[in-house]
């Protein structure tokens, strides 16, 4: 997915996505937390373009009308800052011990108090500290001791353009693995956290670890595993579990080489289609609903533009408004009354179909006949409710 400057199809592409963004709307930079939510919901073209063109998603909605109260909240993120600095205090000993406990190989020495080097990664601009982390890298995966890189920055190449990350703190081993550490600010109670906050985070550590691998430094070979550090049960002393990334990784991957398509996707919509902010409304709805879009009840806590879509699923009667997995398991009935159709056994009218079976319902489908069956225990259940 390497960024060809003299590509042709390349060039024009990014000619188009900032026509689709607007002449004077300077692109909205791509981040882990945009890259882990389109793996999130590979199948939404719409989010894919939006962000493949840097458009200020929560600018548009804003403009649609439909503004999402969308970000990590001030006390949120002061008390996330503190935490990570109680984590990484005298000089990241606690956080190198749980990097040991949880990930180091069983003959591998903990690190003693003072052997972990801290280098300086600051530099010039995100490409001069990208640089500055993978010289970091080199020399600590040559020198075979213990690392903890605080705020590395890495570089992955998304739809032909640079994107820079940052990831919490990157841990090298003495035996040449780095460890992607994602630092929480939720809870772990009693041992478990959230699933979906944990999902989120290792979808986030799984972007990070595609640009470590980028890398190529001889004798670095990055972990399959992250280090999640949360806050244990109700007290701020640090905890942390293994995030095995090998499945995040290979979605996300597979997500960022769709990625790589985003001309067939511009080239399907209309020549006048904008993105915008400052155009009319109805311009921009019409821009917006030209590209399809896969709504799921998820999208609410990882896109800003999920209030529009959740009102367009809600007003075409979209069974994706239920969730992915009721949506799942209804098959070919797409709608709310489809499905209502079915469970009601009401005829379509054609002579090809049975009397039982809705418009959208196909021959012997599954779906249909268990609604059915829901649909009659339900009644049976309430007349004998109504039982003196």
């Amino acid at each position: 997915m390497s960024y060809n400057p003299d590509s042709q199809p390349t060039t024009a592409l990014r000619r188009r996505l900032a026509e689709l963004r607007g002449a004077d709307v300077a692109p909205r930079p791509m981040d882990a937390r945009a890259l882990a939510a389109l793996a999130a919901n590979p199948g939404c073209r719409r989010r894919a373009l939006l962000d493949g063109a840097g458009v200020d998603k929560g600018a548009l909605a804003q403009a649609l009308g439909s503004p999402a109260p969308f970000g990590q909240s001030q006390f949120a993120f002061v008390r996330g800052h503190a935490f990570e600095a109680r984590v990484k205090g005298d000089g990241g000993a606690e956080l190198m011990r749980l990097v040991h406990s949880r990930t180091a190989a069983a003959d591998t020495p903990a690190p003693e108090p003072g052997e972990v080097s801290v280098p300086d990664l600051s530099a010039p601009g995100p490409a001069g500290r990208a640089e500055r982390t993978r010289q970091a890298l080199e020399r600590a995966t040559a020198d075979g001791g213990w690392t903890l890189l605080d705020h590395p920055m890495v570089r992955l190449d998304v739809a032909g353009s640079p994107v820079h990350l940052e990831p919490d703190a990157v841990a090298v081993h003495p035996d040449g693995r780095w460890t992607v550490v994602e630092i929480k600010s939720f809870p772990i109670l009693d041992g478990s956290a959230d699933p979906a906050k944990v999902g989120a985070a290792a979808r986030q550590a799984a972007v990070y670890a595609l640009a470590l691998k980028t890398l190529g430094v001889p004798g670095g070979r990055v972990d399959d595993r992250a280090l999640l550090v949360c806050p244990k049960d109700f007290s701020n002393l640090p905890t942390a579990e293994a995030l095995d990334l090998r499945r995040q990784i290979a979605t996300t991957r597979r997500q960022l080489a769709r990625l790589t398509r985003l001309e067939e996707i511009a080239a399907a919509l209309p020549e006048d289609a904008t993105f915008d902010p400052a155009r009319p409304p109805a311009e921009l709805a019409g821009s917006v609903e030209s590209v399809p879009a896969a709504y799921a009840p998820q999208c609410l806590s990882t896109c800003e533009l999920a209030f529009h879509c959740r009102d367009r699923a809600r007003s075409e009667g979209a069974v994706e408004v239920l969730g992915r997995e009721v949506r799942g398991e209804l098959g070919g009935l797409t709608t709310v009354g489809a499905v209502l159709a079915a469970a009601r056994d009401e005829a379509c009218g054609t002579a090809d179909r049975s009397p039982n079976r809705s418009p959208q319902e196909p021959a012997g489908d599954p779906a249909a006949a268990a609604l059915r069956r829901a649909a009659r225990l339900r009644a049976e259940a309430l007349a004998a409710a109504r039982r003196p």
